[in-house]
């Protein structure tokens, strides 16, 4: 008589009492996790997950780990790297989602207060981590896959915006990460490049850039939290009139204090000597900073030997010659307030003089309105709060296009201004009232930064997080021997005001 081995599977009785004390204390882990998870969350449906976890844990009704009793080695080792990978890529999509994100600062907008190359831990939890918009993405992954090319996201389904509970809200001076509002359209060939810029130096506008593929590239549109990141300083808070009179700021008619790092760019007019590189090291100006490409693609010091040049022009220059030396400028260098005095210490500079700018040589917000505004004369310009109203009885031209993108772009209207008067989802309208706050975001470089006074104003659901620690730091000009690692820079404050 032959013996058979029994296939029953245990009841869930006999699974329950088998189960081991150290699968009960995980899944009492998994089981608290989840629940307060789902209490922060507002979504109880996130509680549905405990069940998955006393399967895995406690009854193993479903063979999780049936690679495990493999008698196949191959089949083992791969598994164990997929079932890494898999975790990994599962933990960090979670935290990188509604906890911390990196971020590395990839221009000078920002300095002196935060360097290029400077890597930062952005914290979700300070103003309340952001609901996934588009929940089918790729992990670390912004908006293309890496090595490969490609969307890193899949584009349905789409949530609408949902933000949990914070430690607090935006304040001003507050360094911000938010999703480039002006990013929602992209040319691929160009994605560095503001869209609605690019638009308004092509002479057939958007239509000139969609016709001209194998310059531009193709051209698309990414969901909000798909956007690039950026990363400023909150200089106008929702509900304020914000104006930049000489490069002061004024919020509804009072100073604020610029930055202490804050920069603006100066013409140095020396003797006629060459200042070296070691003395742009001691100031803190980068290489970057004093030097630029030049006709031939080389490298050249932003300089002029000033011999030969007429006085007149020298005048309209904001210089003086001395004693018939017309003496050598440096142009457009950045420059903090204590980077400005010690410069003017040294015995061979003669004067230096902050650069202007001449009214309608740049466009700035609204673009689509004609206006005088320079980067140092700017406004003054409402910035729309949630539930406040906009009327359209007075400057209808004007509110029109300062608010267009607000009411179209971000709170999904139809938007239309024709013969002096404001359409609304097609409806004549004298008002609107506005569904989210805005913000109005400024680089410390205040003469090298493109930021609200460009693009316009930030959206309460472009909010990303706001940057805690500096934790890593590089100078690009230099090795790895050679300062590479900016060493006192590490683990910093990374919210410097």
């Amino acid at each position: 008589m032959t013996n058979k081995t029994s296939t029953r599977k245990p009841a869930l009785s006999e699974r329950l009492k088998s189960a081991a004390p150290h699968q009960w204390m995980w899944f009492g882990i998994w089981t608290l996790s989840t629940i307060l998870f789902s209490i922060w969350a507002g979504n109880l449906w996130l509680l549905l997950f405990i069940l998955l976890f006393f399967d895995i844990y406690i009854t193993k009704f479903i063979p999780w780990s049936w690679w495990k009793k493999s008698e196949n080695k191959a089949v083992r080792k791969t598994m164990e790297w997929v079932d890494a990978i898999l975790f990994a890529l599962i933990a960090v999509y979670f935290i990188n989602t509604f906890f911390f994100q990196n971020y590395q600062i990839p221009t000078s907008s920002l300095e002196k207060s935060l360097l290029v190359g400077d890597f930062l831990a952005v914290s979700k939890v300070s103003y309340g981590p952001r609901a996934p918009i588009t929940p089918l993405s790729f992990p670390l992954a912004q908006h293309t896959m890496p090595i490969i090319g490609g969307k890193s996201y899949i584009d349905k389904p789409q949530w609408k915006y949902r933000r949990l509970k914070g430690f607090g809200n935006v304040k001003r001076n507050d360094i911000v990460v938010f999703n480039f509002p002006a990013g929602d359209t992209v040319a691929l060939n160009m994605q560095a490049v503001d869209y609605y810029l690019l638009s308004k130096y092509n002479a057939n506008g958007s239509a000139g850039i969609r016709s001209d593929r194998r310059t531009y590239g193709e051209v698309v549109y990414r969901p909000v939290d798909r956007r690039e990141n950026y990363v400023k300083r909150c200089i106008g808070l929702p509900g304020e009139t914000i104006e930049l009179r000489d490069d002061n700021v004024y919020i509804d008619g009072q100073l604020i204090p610029n930055p202490p790092l804050s920069q603006l760019t100066y013409m140095i007019h020396t003797d006629g000597t060459v200042i070296s590189e070691n003395v742009f090291q001691e100031l803190g100006v980068s290489k970057d900073d004093y030097s630029m490409p030049n006709s031939y693609g080389q490298v050249a010091v932003k300089m002029q030997d000033l011999a030969g040049i007429d006085s007149v022009n020298i005048s309209n220059l904001g210089l003086t010659k001395r004693d018939g030396n017309n003496g050598r400028i440096y142009f457009n260098i950045p420059l903090t307030d204590a980077m400005l005095a010690k410069l003017k210490e040294k015995p061979f500079v003669w004067e230096v003089v902050k650069e202007t700018e001449a009214p309608g040589s740049s466009y700035y917000y609204p673009l689509n309105y004609d206006k005088d505004w320079t980067r140092a004369d700017f406004g003054p310009l409402w910035i729309p709060k949630k539930g406040a109203t906009v009327t359209f009885d007075t400057d209808a031209a004007f509110k029109a296009a300062a608010y267009e993108r607000c009411i179209k772009n971000y709170e999904g209207n139809d938007f239309e201004y024709r013969d002096g008067t404001v359409y609304i989802n097609g409806q004549p309208a004298d008002s609107y009232t506005f569904k989210m706050d805005y913000y109005f975001m400024m680089g410390d470089n205040r003469h090298n930064s493109a930021d609200s006074r460009v693009w316009g104003f930030v959206p309460e659901d472009h909010i990303v997080g706001q940057p805690m620690l500096i934790w890593l730091s590089l100078e690009k000009d230099k090795g790895w021997l050679n300062g590479k690692i900016r060493w006192r820079r590490l683990f910093r404050n990374a919210n410097i005001k």
